[in-house]
């Protein structure tokens, strides 16, 4: 079972930068899809934005797209979410996770999840 620990977050001004980290314990297949969620207070989980741990394909969501870039290190076992001109909306728990059977934005087919990192913005 592979374990997942995010860290990287914290309270930053609005249109400042974050950069999250996930680091994986044990062996990644490149079937793997990587992604990172987030959680809002009295919000569902939604995803933020993924990665083919073989071929290093990305996928994000419009709320994110042109802001925030997801990549990997894989001899590393980590990947990361480098998070720009960050808006109060994007105030959130962000979560890393994994699906063994590849791309979902659906975060009820992830298998592995992380145990979240705080991400406030303020105004």
């Amino acid at each position: 079972q592979v374990q997942l620990v995010e860290s990287g977050g914290g309270l930053v001004q609005a249109g400042g930068s974050l950069r999250l980290s996930c680091a994986a314990s044990g062996r990644i297949y490149s079937s793997t899809f990587l992604a990172w969620f987030r959680q809002a207070p009295g919000k569902e989980r939604e995803f933020v934005s993924g990665i083919r741990w073989g071929v290093g394909n990305t996928y994000y969501d419009d709320s994110v797209k042109g802001r925030f870039t997801i990549s990997r290190a894989k001899a590393e076992n980590k990947v990361f979410l480098q998070m720009n001109s960050l808006k109060v909306e994007d105030t959130a728990v962000y979560y890393c996770a994994a699906d063994w059977n590849g791309y979902s934005t659906q975060y009820s087919s992830y298998d592995s999840w992380g145990q979240g990192t705080q991400v406030t913005v303020s105004s």
